[in-house]
């Protein structure tokens, strides 16, 4: 039995990856999170005590974070300040978190040798035009567009440098966007899911054209055990589940599952820089370490995703109606 220490997990994917890492090995899992407003000790509810134990405190603090990486055998890194519209208002706790959190973590990995797996964002590579056939991989050069990207673009290259530099026993991977149970309702999907369930029309980017490759979240946590258990050091590994759709349509799926008319949505003002797509291309973890996804279908994904938020209300609705109010601030 090994001791693993997941940073960010009581957030959306972190927390996901423990209820993975519970239900499929005998690992013990210390889970370090700074619960800000988009962790939520509530995720972890129902693990074992005795396999899963929460820490409350900043991975940029150095003697805690030096203290727990002494307890462990691995570390996974998830904790990231990750909102894009939040790094346009306030760029600042993105370095913060991203770039001086993330070397904290690496001296600790350096000090201890201990096994270190960072998560980052396809993001990091910028966006592709609607109507290019071609997709992220791991070859593609960084071009990030916003303070968000940049930092997690920074973090990319600081796991790399103390790699090569230092002999840190790490390897990196970028995904695409995630969907499935305990997301902030911020975000694009639960968003939109919990204004249908609220009884509010959804809101609809621009024109809604922008495409993102989605992937629930559990195929995401089957990912990254896979990279950790057999992924190569100082490799990268891209991520994906080939579900690329544009936003309209998963606002019209969303309506459409809730039995609801696919038109019952507003547009709204776009985000400012809003890439226009993403695509990831999985195939270099699919062949060398043999992953591939459970949710193939998206639609099948969806409804269970659209489910959990109908039976856990009380989970998302403390934050919804200030999420709304910041919206509605922006024309949003």
């Amino acid at each position: 039995m090994s001791q693993l220490l997941v940073t960010g997990g009581a957030g959306f994917i972190g927390s996901n990856f423990v209820h993975h890492v519970i239900a499929n090995t005998d690992h013990e899992v210390i889970v370090l999170d700074k619960l800000t407003y988009a962790g939520n000790a509530a995720s972890l509810a129902g693990l074992p005590e005795h396999r899963v134990r929460l820490v409350q405190g900043d991975i940029a603090d150095a003697p805690l974070v030096d203290d727990l990486f002494s307890q462990v055998d691995s570390v996974v890194h998830y904790a990231a300040e990750s909102h894009n519209d939040n790094s346009l208002s306030d760029p600042r706790p993105f370095l913060d978190t991203n770039i001086v959190g993330t070397y904290t973590l690496l001296e600790a990995a350096r000090a201890h040798d201990v096994r270190f797996h960072h998560i980052s964002t396809d993001e990091v590579y910028g966006d592709l035009e609607l109507d290019d056939p071609e997709r992220f991989t791991e070859s593609t050069p960084y071009n990030p567009s916003s303070p968000y990207s940049s930092t997690k673009a920074g973090s990319d290259l600081l796991v790399r440098a103390w790699v090569r530099s230092f002999g840190v026993r790490a390897t990196i991977s970028n995904c695409s966007n995630n969907y499935g149970p305990y997301q902030h309702v911020e975000k694009f999907i639960p968003r939109q899911i919990t204004n249908v369930l609220r009884g509010i029309r959804p809101k609809l980017y621009g024109t809604g054209e922008n495409v993102r490759d989605w992937i629930h979240a559990d195929d995401h946590s089957s990912a990254v055990l896979t990279i950790l258990e057999k992924g190569t050091l100082g490799e990268t590994y891209l991520i994906g589940a080939d579900g690329e759709k544009d936003n309209k349509a998963v606002v019209e799926l969303i309506l459409r599952l809730s039995d609801l008319p696919t038109d019952a949505y507003d547009h709204v003002s776009d985000r400012p820089g809003h890439d226009l797509r993403y695509a990831i291309d999985s195939t270099k973890l699919r062949t060398e370490l043999g992953w591939a996804p459970r949710y193939r279908d998206f639609e099948a994904g969806l409804a269970a995703t659209i489910e959990w938020y109908r039976e856990n209300e009380s989970w998302w609705a403390p934050a919804k109606d200030g999420v709304e109010a910041f919206y509605a601030s922006k024309g949003q």
